[in-house]
């Protein structure tokens, strides 16, 4: 299979209701995208500023400076504190490593990609893009053999799904088992809301708790888009087992897949700055609380979401039906269709709306 045999891009399918929504006196409220709309903070910004002068090409395995931001990141925020440079890597986003990961690691026919049920859909569609085969499990006991790559994502897009420290050790030691190299999305780590995620961090699969120090076969992907309103940067890191991470670093040389040099000075900026971290996650907060209410007296029951950037929800129809209703309210949100067969009747809300949006489309469900 090769990229021209990919499916139509699924958003386009929700133009028809985005119209509809923007149709609405007071327009449209675009909860369809977690795409952020803060300004991104001014410490980044200024070290982008200060980077410009980059005359030479960038290295692919990053500067020293990012690698050991990320380093004392994972160490400060996660509490991973083993890492050395060699376990680390920039990428350019996460979502290409998302969809070039199967390819980086030389899967291809044959080959079984497992990834959660309520998934994102890149996970599938790098699989497909070798060859593999992709498989949708939550349980690590139906990982087949023949697995060689299974995703977890932790807190979970769609469904805002949090694995603890046992779960991911459960899946680790499954993942050894069958012989399949463990990728876990983490892009939403730094956004928990219910206890114990709105005291406690999420863990991470380098987690010793989870490791117990043993990083072979391990990966943690994580990006700034949603922490730090870094989307527009393409911002973004992988960290694990150093014998994994020098594969992905020797294919990504031959792709040329390198960060920019003042993305990779933004980013050091970043990760060294936990302000701001806060200050981003009191917005959403503020908006989730908002929100989730009005939602839930529209009708709808929110499933799981105890941290991430979304509200997963259901009123029992066809997700379609639900769009449809929400259109004519002049709310857009996203069919549980796009995140794998097993959701038909669910929706995902995307808390990145300005505070006014929230408010407007809570006032509007609310009077539904």
């Amino acid at each position: 299979m090769g990229v021209g045999d990919l499916a139509d891009y699924p958003w386009d399918a929700v133009a028809p209701y985005a119209a509809r929504a923007r149709a609405h006196p007071d327009g449209i409220v675009d909860l369809s995208v977690g795409s952020p709309v803060d300004p991104t903070p001014p410490v980044i910004a200024d070290a982008l500023a200060h980077a410009t002068d980059a005359h030479a090409y960038p290295q692919t395995i990053g500067t020293p400076a990012l690698r050991e931001a990320i380093v004392d990141w994972y160490a400060r925020r996660r509490g991973v504190p083993a890492l050395g440079t060699q376990n680390v890597l920039p990428t350019i986003g996460s979502k290409e490593l998302v969809a070039l990961l199967p390819l980086l690691l030389g899967l291809g026919p044959g080959d079984v990609v497992a990834h959660p049920r309520a998934a994102y859909p890149t996970y599938e569609v790098g699989a497909k893009l070798v060859g593999a085969t992709p498989v949708a499990a939550d349980d690590p006991a139906e990982w087949p053999a023949g697995t060689k790559l299974v995703w977890i994502n932790s807190p979970g897009n769609p469904d805002g799904r949090v694995l603890d420290a046992a779960a991911l050790r459960t899946a680790a030691e499954r993942a050894r088992e069958v012989g399949a190299v463990l990728a876990s999305d983490e892009c939403y780590a730094e956004l928990g809301w219910d206890a114990p995620w709105d005291a406690e961090p999420i863990p991470s699969v380098l987690d010793p708790r989870v490791s117990a120090g043993e990083l072979r076969g391990l990966l943690s992907v994580y990006s700034l888009s949603k922490q730090s309103n870094l989307a527009g940067y393409r911002a973004a890191f992988v960290a694990g087992d150093p014998d994994l991470v020098a594969r992905l670093l020797t294919a990504r040389k031959h792709l040329g897949l390198m960060l920019p040099a003042p993305v990779q000075a933004a980013m050091a900026a970043a990760l060294a700055d936990d302000a701001h971290v806060e200050a981003q996650k009191a917005l959403y907060r503020r908006r989730r609380d908002v929100l989730k209410p009005a939602i839930e007296t529209a009708g709808f029951r929110i499933d799981r979401s105890e941290a991430g950037l979304y509200l997963w929800a259901t009123e029992g129809r066809d997700a379609w039906e639900s769009l449809g209703r929400l259109a004519d309210l002049g709310i857009l949100a996203g069919p549980g269709h796009f995140y794998g067969t097993h959701f038909p009747e669910h929706v995902r809300f995307s808390l990145t709306a300005t505070d006014e949006r929230i408010d407007a489309a809570a006032a509007r469900l609310r009077h539904a």
